[in-house]
């Protein structure tokens, strides 16, 4: 079967990367908000994943164009300053195994100047692999790891069909760190709609709170035209919170939260209102700006509608 190459869906962070295809779709296609909903999972052959690293050294190396290479492929290492290089698709960690080991040698062999290796990743596919294989897989330069918990409630988890608990992915939060990979977990102000509100916000900090994460990041949810959440809205089954809602819950999550060392973050696109900063060193700073742009309610501090984004 012909594989497909995915549109480029990534981490703010990753921004730098190469985006090198293992798979298109995700594992887990039933998450009602999202994009991968209903969509088929490919894995793509390990000798064309060869094949594209290889023509990405060429590239970089000699500015050799091999015929028969896609042009994305040289219109992104064109920018690449070849440090790092972001594993697509949904969920790259479903790659079998043996073949993802490969993958990563490989990459190190013919991009030594690699630095750092990056993937999203689920909870079911992480608690899958054992430990000791995780620790190989850093090894192997897997440095950091995307892993959307979206909400620490089991309820809202549920309704959202994520098909994992909460205390699934703080474990597999913790066998990642565990392993010396990062890192950096995804939660979704809103998820719970305008009445879960409160209880998606405590049940998320207090999730944060045991995961200990080396980054957070958070978003604000957004309706996809065509996912079943889009269509629950329509119908007036699930309500959205407001802008001025999401910041109170962006300030609670902030507020409730401890951690060790975390770098958090709500500069998504999605998000009504910016604020980064590590935590716990800087959470009186932030905590502050969320309270003065709750207590102005002036709505030409958020971000409008129009500017947000996926």
């Amino acid at each position: 079967m012909m594989f497909y190459r995915p549109e480029i869906i990534r981490p703010p962070s990753e921004w730098r990367s190469y985006y090198l295809p293992l798979t298109s779709g995700c594992s887990n296609n039933t998450c009602t908000f999202c994009n991968f909903w209903g969509l088929k999972l490919q894995v793509r052959d390990i000798e064309e994943v060869k094949q594209e690293i290889e023509a990405m050294r060429l590239y970089k190396e000699k500015r050799v164009i091999l015929p028969g290479m896609p042009e994305i492929v040289y219109a992104l290492a064109s920018q690449w300053d070849g440090k790092q290089i972001f594993l697509q698709d949904g969920d790259a960690l479903v790659y079998p195994l043996p073949k993802l080991k490969e993958i990563l040698g490989y990459i190190n062999e013919r991009l030594p100047r690699v630095e750092r290796i990056a993937a999203y990743a689920t909870a079911n596919d992480i608690l899958r692999i054992e430990a000791n294989d995780l620790k190989e897989l850093r090894q192997l330069n897997l440095g950091i790891l995307y892993i959307g918990l979206e909400s620490g409630d089991d309820e809202v988890l549920k309704k959202i069909c994520k098909n994992m608990s909460a205390a699934q992915i703080i474990a597999a939060v913790k066998r990642v760190k565990a392993a010396g990979i990062l890192t950096s977990v995804t939660v979704i102000l809103g998820m719970g709609g305008s009445e879960g509100s409160e209880q998606h916000t405590v049940a998320t900090a207090k999730a944060l709170t045991e995961m200990d994460p080396d980054y957070v990041g958070a978003l604000t949810v957004s309706l996809i035209p065509g996912t079943p959440l889009y269509d629950d809205f329509k119908r007036g089954k699930f309500k959205l919170i407001t802008p001025f809602e999401s910041v109170k819950e962006l300030l609670e999550i902030i507020k409730q939260t401890s951690f060790t060392n975390c770098f958090f973050s709500s500069m998504h696109a999605s998000n009504y209102f910016s604020v980064r900063g590590r935590l716990p060193a800087e959470k009186a700073r932030m905590v502050r700006e969320l309270e003065e742009v709750i207590k102005r309610g002036d709505p030409g501090s958020l971000r409008p509608e129009f500017l947000r984004g996926l």
